[in-house]
């Protein structure tokens, strides 16, 4: 799989089934090439004209499966939610 094709997933959190948005960016160690985050833009702000302020910060230790379509994560969303930096 390519970091492109992650972008065109979904990600939907299974503890509550809301719908996060799409993958925007990915971190990954460059030692070993492994991705250890992804990252979800947040809410909008005001309408959505003002852009965002906050991103879910995803580990892949909460990822639980990668489908045709969606990626399944399991969190907490307060605990996930960073501000953009």
């Amino acid at each position: 799989m390519r970091i492109c094709d992650l972008r065109e997933k979904e990600v939907i959190n299974c503890r509550d089934c809301t719908r996060l948005g799409y993958v925007c960016d990915i971190e990954f160690d460059i030692c070993n090439g492994c991705i250890t985050h992804i990252i979800v833009p947040g809410p909008c702000k005001i309408f959505g004209i003002l852009g965002r302020d906050h991103e879910y910060v995803i580990s892949s230790c909460n990822i639980k499966q990668i489908g045709v379509d969606i990626i399944l994560v399991d969190v907490d969303i307060e605990k996930c939610l960073v501000k953009c930096e």
